[in-house]
């Protein structure tokens, strides 16, 4: 059976991973909708199999549509899931998912009231291949035990191609409960847990006066009762670096240790997905060309099985619930504070 799919908000690029990611994996895009004359010209371009849609109740009441996919302004996301939801339709968000403690606590409740997949693309996760892999060879024991995570998501600002929501901090939620939300599920994933502890928490905006909504700088500190975890994420990546950001993550084992530069390996390597592994045999570069993702195959079948096999849901809601705290701790005395 193949899978029908639709996207209800464009605003953010990463609908097009979100997309292909499900196409890869045999599902067909029927229709979107998009309010922007200019996102949604650029989206019919590249899916001209897609009818755009006037009204998204066309598409929510359309009872072939299986699933539906969002990347709307981050603030607009959780209506956009549940409506979504409430009319029998299972969800795939950009992260982050929602940007408040109420709407995650909405989104909670309509899941369980309705049994439907409510999944978040953490796509620093689920579509680069040196993670996935660093995953595999975990599972295998090449490292033992994992008991410590540092997660570094700089990113490039590139001001003159924002829109002005990404500069609104009740819009975009929040640095940490934006880009780490990638971190904390990451943290998750490899700690082996379904939830953790906030320790600490800031957030600044130290380069961009003109833009007093933007965060420019976030980090936190985290454990579980058997791994801790950092996490930085910044607007900071120079304009000589010849991609958006220099993504790393060290996961450190009982009996040895895995680097990831997941986009770029400086001075080095050409290509991406670089990882590195240290064990008591000696260090070797690990080619993840070939590493499967598994994302969009495993979630198509939990839609067709109702299960739960691409991501555990609890574990989908805590990532977001870390973000959102470590967001709150971090603004405390600030005058971001909510």
């Amino acid at each position: 059976m193949t899978i029908k799919i639709a996207a209800i908000g464009i605003n953010h690029s990463h609908i097009y991973g979100q997309v292909n990611c499900l196409l890869d994996a045999g599902a067909e895009l029927v229709a979107f909708h998009a309010p922007e004359d200019d996102l949604a010209g650029q989206f019919a371009g590249k899916y001209p199999q897609a009818r755009r849609v006037a009204d998204p109740k066309a598409i929510l009441e359309d009872e072939s549509i299986a699933v539906i996919l969002t990347s709307a302004i981050p603030a607009e996301r959780a209506a956009i899931s549940i409506a979504a939801m409430q009319h029998g339709k299972d969800v795939l968000s950009d992260k982050p998912g929602m940007t408040s403690f109420a709407q995650l606590e909405e989104i909670k409740r309509v899941q369980r009231e309705t049994g439907r997949i409510y999944g978040v693309l953490y796509s620093e996760h689920f579509e680069v291949r040196a993670t996935v892999e660093a995953g595999n060879l975990i599972a295998a024991g090449a490292i033992g035990e994992v008991i410590n995570t540092v997660g570094l998501g700089p990113h490039a600002i590139r001001n003159n191609q924002r829109p002005d929501w990404f500069f609104d901090r009740n819009r975009y939620g929040g640095i940490l409960c934006d880009i780490a939300s990638h971190q904390f599920e990451q943290f998750l994933f490899f700690s082996k847990s379904l939830d953790a502890e906030i320790i600490s928490a800031s957030v600044a905006n130290r380069a961009h006066s003109d833009r007093p909504g933007l965060q420019d700088v976030g980090d936190t500190h985290l454990r579980t009762p058997r791994t801790t975890g950092y996490i930085r994420v910044d607007w900071f990546t120079p304009e000589g670096l010849p991609t958006w950001g220099d993504g790393r993550l060290t996961i450190l084992g009982t009996e040895g240790y895995i680097e990831l530069r997941k986009y770029i390996d400086i001075a080095g390597r050409p290509g991406t997905d670089h990882l590195f592994l240290v064990d008591k045999s000696g260090v070797q570069h690990v080619d993840c060309s070939a590493t499967e993702l598994p994302f969009g195959r495993q979630f198509l079948e939990d839609v067709r099985n109702r299960t739960q096999t691409a991501m555990p849901q609890e574990r989908c809601f805590n990532a977001m619930q870390l973000a959102l705290t470590a967001q709150q701790l971090a603004e405390r005395g600030t005058e971001w504070q909510q």
